[in-house]
């Protein structure tokens, strides 16, 4: 007789004891390639939906090209990257960029309240770079095994198929590093006006590196010359009652009568390493560098000057990932880029299929050679050998046939790892309400309105227990922000502020004391510090 059991398991029936964190090499990483539970997890989630993009489903794209200024902050940009692609002036780069929405469908509108994707792909003479992030700079979640669980919360029941603000709700409350990014969400920024007058962000920590082997960790951001303007609910309703594809029409309308939209692109550069001094950890991707710390250094432009000329083979097979870097910019150990690059790759392969790099719009650049071993897979239609020895699809080879390694560099970038594996939840937490609170002060008086007046009305539609936590949690990132959202939803606030802690999380403002290893012997654990 089966089981009846009332725990959560992975497919194969095991027990799953943890299911907020991949398991890494000490708490800040790297990841490790036998994290089953997450890949499991995480592949299944990417074959959930066809033929669509589970997520970013509804999009626009154009052609561009990006010419770097050659510095960073005054100094030449080859100090902190050997990346041609930055360090490297009169050249234009060729570019493709995908804007989108995350949770609508393909023919949803361009006015739902949703975080923006802002895909980009350099087709460098070194190999593709793609750079995929959003317009918010930061996300909801700083562990890629939360990732399927996000997703589910935020699209439609799967019993009405409605998208519910309960569903919303449950999940923020449970992860207060949430409420940073639904501060942005929920105001006025969570409706850019249209994608040109948009900012972007890379969202995860990258590192740069030079020719010697040094790096620095890095921030990536596109700065709208056009400037930034965004959209109230009243707004966007109003544009929504005409047209559901407004900022696709506005991006194609302004490339056709020539005023094309350009990006500054800038950095922020930090140390590599722990920066233990900070209060947030730079590898959590829930949280903003302080631009009067770290500011935005310049490093080149972009320039949209074409649209596609057929929108399914040019934006709909348009295929980005972040583990597509060039020489001299390399991966941090920030959660979710490493589990990015597992599932944003394997998604492509299983939506567009094995050989979608094949195509047009995914593959490098004429003047890139590019060769490699991989053979055949369904809808292949050339063997990129690269005038290589077409028989030997294997290396190296005694007879000195067929393709070879590339030279070494000079001078590796190689990262020191020591822990013990395990299940890590994050020590440095105590700005998880810290910067929702600075953004909520920051805000204009009509964002601020707009973003409680949001708040107010979702919580309206919430169990009361839960309305009741929201607001706890906003109360704790702000004051006037709880009271205004109860008062608003007509929520007893001093019953809200009664709460007892969420059990398991540290109290708000504070650090946990240390690392919650969560899987392991006991003598594991002890030896860990746990």
């Amino acid at each position: 007789m089966a089981d009846d059991r009332t725990f959560l398991t992975t497919r194969q029936g095991h027990p799953v004891r943890d299911n907020q964190s991949m398991r890494t090499v000490g708490e800040r990483g790297p990841a490790t390639l036998e994290n089953y539970q997450f890949i499991e997890k995480i592949t299944h989630f990417d074959r959930e939906r066809i033929p669509e993009r589970v997520v970013h489903a509804r999009g626009a794209g154009a052609h561009g090209f990006f010419e770097a200024y050659g510095t960073i902050g005054g100094e030449p940009a080859a100090k902190y990257t050997r990346a041609r692609v930055l360090n490297e002036t009169g050249v234009k780069t060729p570019m493709f960029v995908r804007f989108s929405t995350v949770a609508g469908a393909k023919e949803s509108p361009e006015t739902e309240r949703d975080p923006r994707g802002f895909a980009v792909k350099f087709k460098t003479l070194e190999g593709n770079w793609d750079l995929v992030g959003n317009n918010l700079k930061i996300f909801f979640i700083r562990d890629a095994i939360k990732f399927p669980d996000m997703i589910h919360a935020f699209k439609p029941d799967p019993v009405t198929n409605r998208q519910e603000a309960w569903r919303f709700w449950d999940f923020v409350a449970m992860h207060p590093e949430a409420l940073h990014m639904v501060t942005w969400l929920k105001s006025p920024w969570g409706i850019p006006a249209n994608y040109r007058e948009m900012e972007g962000s890379g969202v995860n920590t990258y590192k740069l590196v030079n020719k010697d082997g040094v790096a620095h960790l890095v921030k990536f951001h596109w700065v709208p010359k056009q400037g930034v303007r965004n959209l109230t609910t009243q707004q966007a309703q109003e544009i929504q009652g005409k047209d559901v594809g407004h900022a696709t029409r506005d991006l194609y309308d302004a490339i056709e009568r020539g005023d094309f939209p350009e990006w500054e692109f800038c950095v922020q550069l930090m140390p590599d390493g722990p920066n233990d001094h900070l209060s947030f950890d730079p590898l959590d991707d829930t949280k903003r560098w302080p631009e009067d710390q770290f500011p935005l250094l310049p490093v080149g432009r972009m320039v949209l000057d074409r649209a596609p000329s057929n929108f399914f083979a040019e934006v709909e097979q348009s295929a980005f990932g972040t583990g597509v870097l060039v020489d001299g910019i390399d991966f941090s150990d920030d959660k979710m880029l490493q589990g990015r690059t597992l599932s944003y790759s394997d998604t492509q392969r299983y939506r567009v299929g094995p050989n979608y790099l094949q195509l047009p719009i995914n593959a490098p650049q004429a003047q890139c050679p590019f060769a490699t071993n991989q053979r055949d897979g369904q809808m292949a239609f050339y063997v990129d050998k690269g005038g290589a020895d077409a028989h030997v699809n294997y290396e190296p080879s005694y007879l000195g046939r067929g393709l070879n390694e590339a030279p070494k560099v000079e001078k590796e970038y190689h990262q020191p790892v020591e822990g013990h594996l395990g299940r890590y939840q994050p020590t440095r937490v105590s700005d998880d309400y810290a910067q929702a609170g600075e953004r909520y002060r920051t805000f204009e008086d009509w964002e601020r309105e707009d973003l409680i007046a949001n708040i107010s009305g979702d919580l309206k539609a919430c169990p009361a227990e839960l309305a009741l936590r929201v607001v706890w949690h906003l109360w704790h990132c702000d004051q006037d922000y709880g009271r205004r959202v109860a008062d608003g939803a007509g929520i007893d606030l001093e019953k809200a502020k009664a709460l007892p802690l969420l059990p398991g999380k540290p109290a708000p403002g504070e650090n946990r004391k240390g690392p919650t290893y969560t899987d392991g012997t006991p003598e594991h654990r002890a030896a860990a510090g746990a």
